[in-house]
């Protein structure tokens, strides 16, 4: 065993799950919870004034979502991150690896188990959850540009085109040049529609 406990920010908009995960953990003797957050914002302040071993994210907690919290921890802080999520979307978990997501588990699994995999990827190693790692090989594979996803993303949190625009600074013409673009591809008949595809998909 270490002589210096596994340090672990917490990051669940659930606050009953995430105080109970915080207490089951705790129990572990060589776990030490530094800090509990219900969003992507407080958690990556946590991380940088913890400077955690581990990070335990919740996949969909506001503003974005757990991959963009955890891709902006790994950018700026030494530290290892294992998703929890309770719907694991196919494009979700190659999102997670992409971003540098070393653990990736469902909330159905029991605190003995999340202890065994903070403690896999504390060392250095991964671990994904073998029912979500299929999951993710029945995925089909995206056919959006990396900007068509970013407008698509965007396109959820505004109600036009035009603040969509604004947020990306873009041309508002650009704009719909990518989502009539998107819409194309994915064979729907709105933007309404495709961002929905993308999501479901785990694709935004």
């Amino acid at each position: 065993m270490n002589s210096s406990p596994i340090s672990i920010v917490l990051a669940d908009d659930e606050h009953l799950i995430r105080g109970a995960l915080a207490a089951l953990l705790d129990l572990e003797d060589d776990f030490a919870v530094v800090a509990e957050v219900d969003n992507g914002t407080d958690a990556l302040a946590a991380a940088h004034q913890h400077g955690p071993t581990v990070c335990v994210l919740d996949l969909e907690m506001p503003p974005t979502d757990g991959v963009d919290t955890a891709s902006n921890i790994l950018r700026e802080i030494d530290t290892h991150v294992v998703m929890v999520t309770r719907h694991a979307r196919p494009g979700v978990l190659r999102r997670a690896l992409a971003a540098g997501v070393k653990g990736f588990v469902p909330k159905s699994t029991p605190s003995e188990k999340l202890a065994e995999v903070i403690r896999t990827v504390a060392g250095g190693a991964r671990y994904v959850d073998p029912e979500i790692a299929a999951s993710a090989l029945t995925g089909t594979d995206c056919p959006l540009s990396e900007r068509e996803l970013d407008v698509l993303r965007a396109t959820t949190e505004h109600d036009t085109l035009a603040q969509t625009a604004q947020e990306l600074h873009l041309a508002a013409g650009t704009v719909r040049n990518y989502v009539s673009s998107a819409i194309a591809k994915l064979g729907v008949s709105s933007r309404q529609q495709a961002a929905q595809k993308a999501w479901e998909e785990g694709w935004i």
